[in-house]
């Protein structure tokens, strides 16, 4: 047997040993680096796909002859694989991954640290400026939670720098979103920072 053909049988062997419940995968090369990663549905069905004859892009081919090993985290469900997918190739920058390693990424929700706290999408975490969820990998689903929790709680939307002192010193104006109903204009005092954080 050929090394190249050890190689492939190794492989074979793994795959095969592969879940069919959704998860990531990563493929690593000679150096055990992680030159891939990828998410499944069904893993050993998107895995062993690889290894087909029928193949036709050469990058996938060039890839898949540099592999020398595999990893995979078996998550809940598809959503999940989405997200350990995102982390995964923020954390390990592999070479044949295009997307997700410009920075992009999922949105959170987050509940900043201002005097009065606003509820905000974000992409950016930063830890220093509020409390994070996420991230979400459903934008249906994020966008209606927002809308729910604007309509419920009326949560500032301006992005007013509010401090006691301009409040007391009157140098706020109330805006659209109070004559709306969408806000209770803590901003000129109508509603205090005891209530609004309750």
């Amino acid at each position: 047997m050929t090394k190249e053909e050890e190689r492939l049988h190794r492989l074979k062997v793994i795959v095969n040993s592969l879940t069919e419940e959704p998860g990531c995968y990563q493929y690593l090369d000679k150096d055990g680096r992680i030159i891939y990663v990828g998410k499944a549905k069904n893993l050993k069905r998107r895995v062993s796909s690889y290894f087909n004859n029928s193949i036709k892009n050469r990058k996938t081919q060039i890839l898949v002859s540099k592999i020398q090993d595999i990893k995979y985290i078996v998550v809940p469900t598809d959503e999940d694989a989405l997200i350990q997918e995102n982390n995964l190739i923020k954390e390990h920058q592999p070479f044949y991954n295009v997307l997700l390693k410009d920075g992009k990424t999922y949105p959170s929700v987050c509940i900043t640290n201002e005097y009065f706290p606003r509820v905000i999408k974000t992409r950016n975490i930063d830890k220093k400026n509020g409390t994070f969820f996420g991230p979400f990998s459903h934008q249906g689903t994020l966008k209606a939670m927002l809308e729910l929790i604007d309509s419920l709680y009326q949560i500032r939307l301006c992005h007013l720098n509010i401090t006691q002192e301009k409040i007391d010193g009157k140098k706020l104006k109330s805006c659209l979103y109070r004559d709306i109903g969408k806000c209770k204009a803590p901003c000129v005092g109508k509603q205090t920072r005891e209530e609004y954080l309750q």
